[in-house]
């Protein structure tokens, strides 16, 4: 099967079963209530008319939809991309003339779509694959506490000067005392509704009943009159075309690779933090293409840097969303919106908005899977402790970078240190384990000595694994005759790593022990036979595995077997 029809038959679209529909058509809707508000708010964090954040849902996300390998994720913007635009924006837009920042964040938007694509040309999508499931554990959990914190404020009708975790954290809690009463009461109301609905009623669509009850609170009894906030007014309109200033590419670029690598990495977050394992995997280089693609057409049409948002997707997943239908959904509604529904959506409480997105952001905080990781491998639970405290402390983009890094180290620390192991042969059987306690009646061979090597065998590790086995034949009582290194799991041999094994067989032959090469495969042969090591093994010390060189040892007199 070629790689086109491939990519056909796992397309959303030619694969959509009818029973999709409904939970695509009342998530994509959710989805809407919760995206649209926030779109706005990002726009205005830039610098930008608020009808910019409509047209970022619009575009972005019917464009991502189409070409997009994640089925949940919701593409807009973000805080982050908004607060990186503003950054940019602000260095080049002229001040007061609304014209001048729109052609500039028009250009910025093109120039972020156009490294992206670049970077799907050139295949970079496998930095997606440079965090750990630990990590992301981790990653996400931290992801959440932001969330519900960023939210609180909303639910109790009080307003912070936001900052980092900390900052908005002693800011909610000093603002606690001023408290409005009215808008607490309607947000546990909206909070305990949806989670009865969802404990009583699985089927029903619990975020659009508690929308819907929200809207029409506000219409019938007047809840803005007591405090309650409320999302407020909507502007109407289809965007027209913006042509980009070209003129500022030298002044943008900068900027515009800054915000790439952040909308990619936070696309890839959030497409793998709610991805599920009977959906088609994520294609990293497809998903930069799509994202290109989506802040390239959107740049046409007025809309700001775009990428997968976390928030809006967990609302996407937990409504109940099975395919990228549910964006089309949200974009759509984006649409009627702009022409037709603002002044119903502009009724809705920010209490009830801030339920939802807590109700389905807390979800990702799993103590379940942190404790299965501790009970395992308690290296790789500080591993998740370290991304959730980057996420926390220094900011979802600094927290996605501390989670790569932290991968990577772990990846580090993990191919430095290679096991090196003195195996035994299971006795009656051809089977060979490492030497343990647990196996005392395993078989050895006076004078042999037999060593397995794991993983790849290179420049970083050879060092180490040469004074791993150095240890190994100091250690043997009566000291070896003969090292036999099983190679069988090694499937490369750097020049470093060559070098290392060159030295060590000059050493223990000055010692008077023979050092055997077992279980090579093709490419690892090769690399010996082109060098010197080659030369001085000859077909006598490499055996096809590790029952031919046992049986040539006992076979042959003590003295020559170290020949």
């Amino acid at each position: 099967m070629n790689a086109s029809l491939r990519r056909t038959k796992t397309h959303w679209l030619f694969g959509y079963q009818k029973e999709w529909l409904r939970w695509d058509l009342i998530a994509g809707s959710i989805t809407a209530a919760v995206v649209i508000p926030k779109a706005m708010a990002y726009a205005t964090i830039a610098g930008l008319p608020v009808q910019v954040g409509l047209y970022t849902v619009l575009l972005p996300m019917t464009i991502y939809a189409i070409v997009g390998t994640s089925r949940p994720l919701s593409v807009s913007t973000t805080t982050t991309l908004a607060i990186l635009a503003a950054s940019a924006l602000n260095r080049v837009a002229v001040a007061g003339d609304p014209s001048s920042l729109i052609k500039a964040s028009a250009t910025l938007t093109l120039l972020v779509g156009a490294i992206l694509l670049l970077a799907a040309l050139l295949r970079l999508g496998f930095v997606a694959n440079f965090i750990s499931e630990p990590v992301l554990i981790g990653f996400k959990a931290g992801i959440a506490l932001v969330i519900v914190l960023d939210q609180i404020p909303k639910l109790l009708g009080v307003h912070i000067a936001k900052g980092n975790f900390v900052h908005n954290l002693v800011a909610t809690l000093q603002a606690v005392p001023n408290t409005s009463l009215p808008t607490l009461v309607v947000g546990t109301v909206m909070i305990v509704s949806l989670v009865a609905i969802a404990r009583f009623l699985p089927r029903a669509p619990a975020p659009l009943i508690v929308v819907a009850i929200g809207i029409a609170s506000v219409r019938l009894f007047g809840l803005q009159n007591y405090g309650i906030e409320i999302v407020g007014q909507i502007p109407q309109g289809l965007p027209s075309f913006t042509r980009p200033d070209l003129s500022l590419v030298a002044q943008l670029w900068p900027a515009a690779l800054g915000i790439a690598l952040m909308s990619f990495t936070e696309t890839i977050a959030a497409a793998r933090a709610f991805a599920t394992s009977d959906e088609p995997r994520l294609r990293p280089n497809q998903e930069l293409a799509a994202t290109g693609l989506a802040n390239a057409g959107g740049a046409l049409f007025g809309a700001m840097p775009a990428g997968g948002g976390t928030t809006q997707t967990a609302v996407n997943r937990f409504a109940g969303a099975r395919t990228q239908l549910a964006e089309l959904v949200t974009a759509t509604v984006a649409l009627l919106t702009m022409l037709y529904l603002a002044p119903l959506i502009a009724l809705m409480p920010q209490a009830t908005l801030a339920a939802v997105v807590i109700v389905y952001s807390i979800v990702l905080i799993k103590p379940a899977d942190f404790w299965l990781i501790l009970q395992i491998r308690r290296t790789e639970f500080f591993w998740a402790l370290i991304a959730l405290a980057g996420v926390i402390l220094l900011g979802t983009l600094q927290g996605i970078l501390v989670a790569i890094v932290v991968s990577l180290v772990a990846l580090a620390f993990q191919t430095a240190d290679p096991p090196v192991r003195e195996l035994g042969r299971k006795p009656g059987t051809n089977v060979f384990r490492p030497r343990s306690k647990e196996h005392p009646q395993d078989e050895t061979f006076p004078g042999l000595l037999i060593i397995q090597l794991e993983g790849r065998v290179f420049f970083v590790n050879a060092d180490r694994i040469g004074e791993k086995m150095k240890a190994l034949a100091d250690k043997m009582e009566p000291k070896p005759k003969v090292v036999a290194l099983d190679v069988s799991g090694v499937p490369d041999l750097e020049y470093t790593a060559l070098k290392m094994l060159i030295e060590a067989e000059k050493r223990e032959r000055q010692r008077g022990v023979s050092v055997w090469l077992v279980g090579l495969n093709a490419d690892v042969l090769s690399v010996i036979q082109r060098s010197s090591l080659g030369e001085v093994l000859g077909r006598e010390r490499m055996h096809f595995n590790l029952e031919v060189a046992i049986a040539k040892y006992l076979a042959a007199p003590l003295s020559d077997s170290a020949v």
